[in-house]
């Protein structure tokens, strides 16, 4: 079969060897019933492999349902993939047809399919293994002939070894797998794909197309497209909207890419990992425990200030310094001095007479009376992201590296009003 064809039909631009290698790929294991992994970095276009397989496939008359796993609540995602009996939770008041159920004889597209939750993972695998399953709220075992396509943005192995992601699934999903790589690598597609979505646009908003002169288009093939092909065609379509003029300079260009400036825009590395790989609630909590060390660091500086610099007598800093050390342990030694009526450092004291001290252990150890106001922390975050994003649920689990169900899962949780 010819891959310019099957571009044409399913709108792929692009000449790169990684797209026509995905591309054959999927064109030969279409007519079968193999299970296939789809992995890739956002953006990268992902949606289109199963739509390939799907219709190169026998299958291609019967239902195809693409399920976003990660936006749908973990409470429901059960019901929604398998069905529910009437009765069987709280508003469940018919009976109900999951994906799979509706798709026998189809195929079901599951995206993002990392996003599951474990007891889901389990479901799932019992569905690839023997075809079967179970309504929620039923006895009754069910049948379907349904084949999976599975997609995610995450590095599988890694979710994997943090116990996100069962194993036995991995191996089963990813029969046959599919990379797709991301925009930056494909830099000769990248005017390619510009012109076409230009010439989208100006169709579809009935004026001239854009054209992008030589030195735009080298900082258009030089930028690293984060969002990859979602971005680019954003950029095109803005452009295309707003700008007067339809010869596009690098000036113009450059107002509509984030950190242009090649130094900001690499991917951010942190001990070995990049910014986007997943974090989990315990991240979070660590990130909180980590502002509060700060915060005590600060107030250990203040209270040095304080104790200097303020017109206290000897027993008036002695009985502050002692309340201190009773009630709060902070990273580091204080002494008082009383002969000099200053706090002086451990070093300071190693080259003096030794007066009588007094000494406040300030340990990195997180006390009860902090770790309690971690709620509160954690949600005070959340209110954050949610008025920064004008409370877009999406964008604010991006913000605060949290997937989407489990931000919802704390909105409920904290009753957090939108």
């Amino acid at each position: 079969m010819n891959l310019q064809t099957v571009k044409n039909r399913f709108g792929i631009i692009g000449n790169s060897e990684p797209l026509n290698r995905a591309l054959d790929v999927a064109i030969q294991v279409a007519p079968t019933d193999i299970t296939v992994l789809i992995t890739g970095e956002s953006g990268t276009g992902k949606e289109n492999m199963p739509k390939i397989i799907h219709h190169y496939s026998s299958r291609k008359h019967h239902e195809y349902i693409a399920v976003n796993c990660g936006a749908i609540p973990e409470g429901t995602i059960d019901s929604e993939l398998f069905g529910h009996e009437k009765g069987a939770f709280t508003g469940a008041t018919d009976s109900r047809k999951g994906y799979f159920e509706v798709a026998d004889g189809g195929t079901i597209f599951l995206d993002e399919v990392a996003e599951l939750p474990l007891p889901t993972q389990v479901r799932l695998l019992r569905v690839l293994e023997t075809g079967e399953f179970i309504k929620v709220g039923a006895s009754k075992v069910k049948k379907t002939d349904v084949r999976i396509i599975a997609a995610t943005n995450e590095n599988v192995q890694k979710a994997i070894q943090k116990g996100k992601f069962r194993e036995d699934l991995f191996y089963r999903l990813s029969t046959v797998p599919i990379s797709l790589e991301p925009l930056r690598e494909r830099k000769n597609d990248i005017h390619l794909l510009f012109r076409k979505f230009s010439a989208d646009f100006a169709e579809k908003y009935r004026m001239p197309g854009i054209r992008l002169n030589p030195k735009a288009v080298d900082i258009l093939e030089k930028y690293l497209w984060p969002g990859n092909i979602r971005q680019l065609k954003n950029v095109a379509e803005q452009i295309s909207v707003i700008e007067n003029s339809r010869e596009v300079d690098e000036l113009i260009l450059t107002k509509y890419l984030p950190d242009i400036d090649s130094s900001r825009n690499l991917p951010m590395v942190i001990d070995g990992k990049k910014e986007s790989d997943n974090f989990s609630e315990r991240d979070i909590l660590y990130k909180v425990l980590f502002e509060m060390k700060q915060d005590v660091t600060e107030m250990k500086r203040v209270i040095v200030d304080l104790l200097n610099n303020n017109n206290l007598s000897s027993n008036e800093k002695t009985a502050l310094i002692t309340k201190l050390s009773d009630s709060s342990k902070l990273d580091g030694e204080i002494k008082f001095d009383e002969q000099s009526n200053n706090t002086v450092s451990l070093q300071e004291e190693n080259i003096r007479e030794e007066p009588p001290s007094y000494n406040i252990s300030f340990q990195e150890s997180v006390e009860i009376e902090e770790s309690l106001s971690l709620e509160e922390r954690e949600k005070e975050l959340i209110q954050k992201a949610l008025k920064k994003h004008n409370g877009r649920r999406k964008n604010a689990a991006k913000e605060l590296g949290i997937s989407e169900r489990t931000l919802y899962r704390k909105i409920k949780e904290f009753e957090i009003l939108k």
